[in-house]
C-alpha cells in the first residue's frame, strides 16, 4: 500500500505537503493493513516516506515495513537524483534493508501524471549487485470524485541473504480506485498483483482489497 496519489496531489494544489492514513482489507491474506504516507515539497526537490502495518498475528502485528525517498531536484533540472531507504521486519524474519541510488523523472497536471525512477539497488549483505525500476501515476477520471491511481515496481533481487542464495525477478504492482466522498475521506481498494514477491512463486497473483483513506 505505497508509493500512491500522495506523490501527484502536489502538483495540482496550492500545499507544499501532504499525508494520508489508510485501512485496508486483504481478502486474500485475511489480515487489516494499515498504511501512513507523507510527502513534502522543498526548494531542493521533494521527501517521501511511508509505513505499513499488518495485523495477521496472534499477538496483533504481523509485519511493519517502510520506504523513505529522497529527490534532489530544482526548477533548472530535467530529472531528479532520487535516493532511497526500504527495510521491514516480521515476526518469522527480517526484510532485507536496501538502498537505492537512482535518477527521477515525473510530469503531470489536474487530470493525470506519472513518475518514475531507475536505480542501482544495494541489499545490505547481499554480495552483489541490483537494480529497480519503478513507475507511479494517477488520473482524475472525475474531478474530485474519482480517481485510478498506484505503483509498479520491478527489481531484481540476486545474492546472499539470510534464507540463502537468490536469483530472483521480481514484480509488484498495486492499481487502486478511490471514491472522494469529502476531501478529507474516501473509498476503494486495491488489486496486489505480484510475481516472486516475498518468497512467492513466480506465477502472477491478484490479491483484491477494500478499504478507507484519510486525508490527513
Amino acid at each position: 500500500m505505497k508509493k500512491l496519489i500522495t506523490l501527484f496531489t502536489i502538483l495540482v494544489t496550492a500545499t507544499v505537503a501532504a499525508q494520508n492514513f489508510q485501512l485496508h482489507n486483504d481478502f486474500e491474506r485475511g489480515h487489516l493493513t494499515t498504511t501512513f504516507e507523507l510527502f513534502k515539497m522543498d526548494k531542493y526537490g521533494n521527501t517521501f516516506t511511508f509505513i505499513d502495518f499488518d495485523y495477521n498475528s496472534a499477538t496483533g502485528t504481523g509485519l511493519g515495513y517502510f520506504e523513505i525517498a529522497r529527490v534532489l531536484k530544482t526548477e533548472k533540472m530535467p530529472v531528479g537524483l532520487h535516493v532511497e531507504y526500504n527495510a521491514g521486519h516480521t515476526n518469522g524474519f527480517t526484510i532485507p534493508e536496501a538502498w537505492i541510488f537512482g535518477a527521477n523523472y515525473s510530469k503531470g497536471n489536474a487530470t493525470w501524471g506519472f513518475s518514475t525512477y531507475a536505480g542501482y539497488k544495494a541489499f545490505t549483505g547481499a554480495g552483489e549487485g541490483n537494480f529497480q525500476i519503478t513507475g507511479t501515476w494517477y488520473w482524475n477520471l472525475v474531478p474530485e470524485k474519482l480517481t485510478f491511481s498506484g505503483f509498479a515496481d520491478y527489481w531484481t533481487e540476486k545474492g546472499e541473504f539470510a534464507f540463502g542464495y537468490t536469483d530472483l525477478n521480481v514484480f509488484l504492482a498495486e492499481p487502486q480506485l478511490w471514491y472522494h466522498l469529502n476531501k478529507s475521506f474516501s473509498v476503494g481498494g486495491e488489486l496486489e498483483i505480484s510475481s516472486n514477491f516475498g518468497g512467492g512463486s513466480d506465477a502472477i497473483k491478484g490479491r483484491p482489497t477494500l478499504a478507507i483513506k484519510w486525508n490527513i
